[in-house]
């Protein structure tokens, strides 16, 4: 009767609202460290630990099991659904890692984002995420190795991290030849045949009658036809529907591998007899250099996915005109290839703290960071409901960018914040002894090469030269607006005197804090200071704010780079170079933020120009564009898309055990 559905209804309604609240109900449970002295290798400490099964880690964060897609028991897609389930909660913390200046050796950026994100979720009670690229498989088998973090602050499992994941570089590879191929066909098949003919196979006609397919219709609009029947069109419509008249000299999609291939730089494609004679010069780059991998770190939704793939400019045609994907009408297929991608990956941290890792645009001519949507995901996860006490309850979303702050930094705030509409509430910038004292003027560091005793004993002196370096990017940092603090990722061969220093110089250049961790010795523990040093300064108020707008040229931006991070006197282009900026105006991409491909090894454009260098010129000897994702890229040095293998590179290592199935000899 009425009163029994009444209390059916009133037990739906009772138990949807207890749903909820669990929903809200966040806390995550640490995984204790076994810690170790001296520290194991990063394998052998991962494989000590036992993960906690995804679910729980998603459950504990508040993702709800329809949002979650388990690959296995210690990785999971999440579904974007949960951005419009937690609409309207306030954003929790955004902390953007950076480093100074690096040495081959690399200062600890990963190990620093990992070991602050696990101090402040296992350690102070906060909802805090890792949100970190998914590394190439290049470099892992290469002379870099992995890139889950290091000693015990670490994403694990590091072999499932480091090498397959979920597959979503396998989709960007797929996605990008399957357009290299696209293109060298349709070039193919415009040579061999006449206009009618090829538009009789293009749009050909079924069972008695002829339809354009819907993606042919952004051509036809794009050439101002407003025809929707293909027999309507006119000889002279046919001819410009039809070919693209492709100029083959002009082609800038090249084929991509997750290999450091050296030997497919420069390849010859179309030798084959049925080929015709229609061969080629080109090559391949590493699979995270492809602009597919730039458009998954930078939409913003599915739809967004779409409309950038389309839009990539992969030639010019010989009337001066650009070629987009969407115009060989390859658009929706590499969406189609990318549709699993596009969702964050759930791992976990050494302590059981949640991992987002998802994307891993190559840092050299990209924005070497993870994307935006896993940040999205990850704000409204660590965010705060309305009746909630947002400083108090607030959680954090741990983020990094390649290289230096002066790169990575300065592209994550012109290029990634300017397309997401997110900013930091605090830059973190990563700084070792050892590298100041490079850039004190210390001898130079080789991988694999024993390191000098100036940087294994006391040298205040050079360090404190070399703090010159450190001041600069602390003093770029603030250029946005945004709180820094300075972590001192510590050696065990520093000494208290140069941690002093470090710190002294710090904060005279203007950040709020500089604090001491030992992360990859002691876990979250190691960086509890430096965590509470965070909570500080993101509680602090900030005046964000971009280093240029898009209304002026091309050059201007380039020369605004250059000048006001760098230090460079001014900024000198190739008769190449503006050849191609003034292509750019002219098609009408002039509108667009800039990425600069440099060394990393120097603030300059010079690997030997230590320290903050000044009054130099950077030389631009090409710009390159990337319509999808949004960006003019500028060279400033000879960068290798795809890199090669050491003479004793490091698959050397790498082997399984038959009986568990264990990988060993990743680091």
């Amino acid at each position: 009767g009425p009163m029994t559905v009444a209390m059916l209804l009133e037990n739906v309604v009772a138990s949807a609202k207890a749903y909820f609240e669990k929903q809200k109900e966040r806390h995550i449970t640490p995984l204790p460290l076994k810690l170790a002295t001296p520290v194991p290798s990063d394998i052998a400490i991962s494989r000590s630990q036992y993960p906690k099964p995804i679910t729980q880690v998603a459950s504990e964060i508040g993702i709800a099991s329809h949002e979650l897609e388990p690959y296995g028991h210690t990785k999971a897609k999440v579904s974007l659904e949960v951005l419009n389930r937690l609409s309207h909660r306030r954003n929790g913390r955004y902390i953007l890692v950076c480093g100074i200046t690096p040495t081959p050796l690399g200062e600890g950026k990963s190990t620093t984002t990992l070991g602050l994100s696990q101090a402040l979720g296992a350690h102070l009670n906060r909802v805090a995420f890792a949100n970190v690229r998914q590394p190439s498989q290049g470099p892992t088998f290469g002379i870099k190795g992995g890139a889950a973090g290091g000693g015990y602050s670490q994403v694990i499992p590091m072999d499932e991290f480091n090498l397959h994941l979920t597959g979503d570089i396998h989709a960007i590879t797929a996605a990008n030849n399957l357009l290299a191929a696209a293109i060298e066909t349709r070039m193919f098949h415009e040579a061999t045949q006449k206009d009618a003919a090829l538009y009789k196979r293009l749009v050909p006609e079924k069972k008695g009658k002829r339809e354009f397919k819907p993606i042919m219709f952004k051509r036809l609009k794009k050439l101002g036809i407003n025809k929707t029947d293909p027999n309507e069109l006119t000889e002279e419509e046919i001819n410009r529907f039809a070919r693209l008249d492709i100029d083959p000299s002009t082609i800038t999609w090249r084929r991509v591998l997750d290999v450091n291939d050296r030997h497919l730089r420069g390849i010859t494609v179309g030798q084959a007899p049925t080929e015709k004679g229609l061969t080629r010069e080109t090559g391949f780059d590493i699979s995270v250099a492809s602009e597919c991998m730039a458009i998954l770190a930078l939409s913003s939704d599915l739809a967004d996915m779409r409309e950038r793939l389309g839009r990539m400019v992969v030639a010019t045609s010989k009337r001066g005109e650009p070629v987009t994907c969407d115009d060989i009408g390859a658009g929706g297929a590499l969406a189609a290839l990318m549709k699993d991608a596009i969702k964050p990956n759930l791992m976990q941290s050494l302590e059981g703290t949640p991992v987002l890792v998802h994307a891993g645009p190559f840092a050299n001519i990209s924005i070497g960071a993870s994307s935006v949507l896993a940040d999205r995901v990850a704000l409204k996860l660590a965010g705060t409901e309305p009746e909630e006490d947002h400083e108090a309850k607030t959680g954090f979303v741990v983020t990094e960018a390649g290289f230096d702050f002066t790169m990575g930094g300065e592209r994550f705030f012109n290029i990634k914040c300017r397309s997401s509409g997110l900013s930091p509430d605090t830059v973190v910038i990563v700084a070792t002894v050892r590298a100041l004292k490079v850039h004190g003027g210390g001898p130079e560091i080789s991988p694999g090469a024993p390191l000098h005793e100036v940087y294994r004993t006391e040298n205040t002196e050079i360090l404190r030269k070399g703090c010159v370096n450190l001041k600069k990017h602390i003093e770029n940092a603030r250029q946005y607006g945004v709180p820094v603090v300075v972590a001192i990722n510590r050696f065990e061969t520093d000494t208290e005197a140069e941690i002093a220093i470090i710190r002294e110089e710090a904060i005279s250049a203007g950040a709020e804090d500089a604090v001491s961790a030992n992360h990859w010795a002691e876990g979250g523990a190691g960086a509890v200071d430096l965590a509470k040093a965070v909570i500080i300064a993101s509680s602090k108020p900030k005046d964000f704010k971009l280093l240029y707008d898009l209304n002026g040229s091309i050059q201007e931006r380039i020369e605004r780079i250059g000048k006001a991070m760098y230090g460079a006197e001014k900024v000198e282009f190739s008769e190449l170079a503006q050849k191609k900026v003034d292509t750019y105006t002219a098609q009408g991409f002039s509108n667009l933020p800039i990425c600069i491909a440099k060394t990393q090894y120097s603030l300059s454009h010079d690997p030997a120009l230590k320290g903050a260098p000044t009054g130099f010129t950077v030389p631009i000897r090409d710009v390159r564009l990337a319509v999808g994702g949004g960006y003019l890229y500028a060279l400033a040095a000879d960068i290798q898309t795809i890199p090669g293998l050491p003479t004793a590179p490091g698959y050397l290592n790498v082997d399984i055990d038959p009986e568990t199935g264990e990988i060993d000899g990743l680091f």
